[in-house]
């Protein structure tokens, strides 16, 4: 059963290649697209090459919307993308794929019905579709090598749709069960290499001492160090001690 979450339509436009419709299957399913159109497939529907690519988004398959011709596929829609890496002879805004899907995302979240159109493997898209939709989508692909496998388009412009609906931070940090140092802990650090390493006469000659104090400062302080990090090198320094003593003795 499709889900309730608002999003485009996925159609596919005359697909050659049954594996091809499953993999665009799993690449839409992989960020919760589920809504797909199949426009008539060179190799008939259902396709058992396409359930077996699937793998475990054979439902896409199952509900997916056949129809033997691309006006009754959009024939429910308020604005259509074509997707095309060729230039057309065709006055259409052109958009890159994620200001498209930000697009998209603005007119459904207004009530209204979008579709994205892709193209047959062998060619893609040919005037008479790229006709039929308002817009167009082209990926900044090599000018030199600008044909994209149809699954991978799909991929591409469903990597977008998420971006463009998902609240998704562009970076995080993973601290594996730790938590950042905090200001005392690091100065606590600092003062123990600067104690250990004027100790070893490494703050020479002494005019340069207190710049190179201060430097070594600043590294502590640019480090995004973490609690176990601080722990860590607090040991190393206090083993590379207890050698020396050890050696010594």
């Amino acid at each position: 059963m499709a889900t309730d979450r608002p999003q485009p339509a996925f159609v596919l436009v005359r697909p050659q290649m049954g594996e091809n419709i499953g993999a665009a299957a799993r690449a839409m399913w992989n960020f919760g697209l589920d809504r797909m159109r199949v426009v008539g497939p060179r190799d008939g529907w259902p396709n058992p090459k396409a359930v077996a690519m699937a793998s475990g988004a054979g439902r896409l398959l199952d509900e997916a919307i056949h129809t033997d011709t691309l006006a009754e596929a959009l024939s429910d829609s308020h604005f259509v993308f074509a997707t095309t890496a060729r230039t057309r002879d065709l006055t259409k805004s052109v958009y890159e794929p994620r200001e498209a899907m930000a697009e998209a995302a603005r007119r459904i979240a207004l009530g209204q019905r979008v579709s994205v159109m892709f193209g047959p493997e062998r060619a893609g898209l040919e005037n008479e579709d790229v006709a039929q939709a308002n817009a167009i989508i082209t990926v900044p692909v090599n000018p030199e090598f600008y044909s994209l496998n149809l699954a991978q388009c799909v991929l591409l412009m469903a990597y977008e749709w998420q971006r463009a609906t998902a609240q998704i931070a562009p970076v995080t940090e993973t601290l594996a069960g730790t938590e950042v140092a905090q200001a005392h802990e690091v100065e606590h650090l600092a003062r123990h290499y600067e104690d250990r390493l004027e100790e070893a006469g490494f703050f020479y000659p002494e005019t340069k001492a207190d710049g190179m104090k201060t430097n070594l400062r600043n590294m502590w302080s640019r480090l995004p160090l973490t609690r176990a990090d601080v722990q860590m090198l607090h040991g190393m320094m206090r083993q590379v001690v207890r050698w020396k003593d050890k050696k010594a003795d």
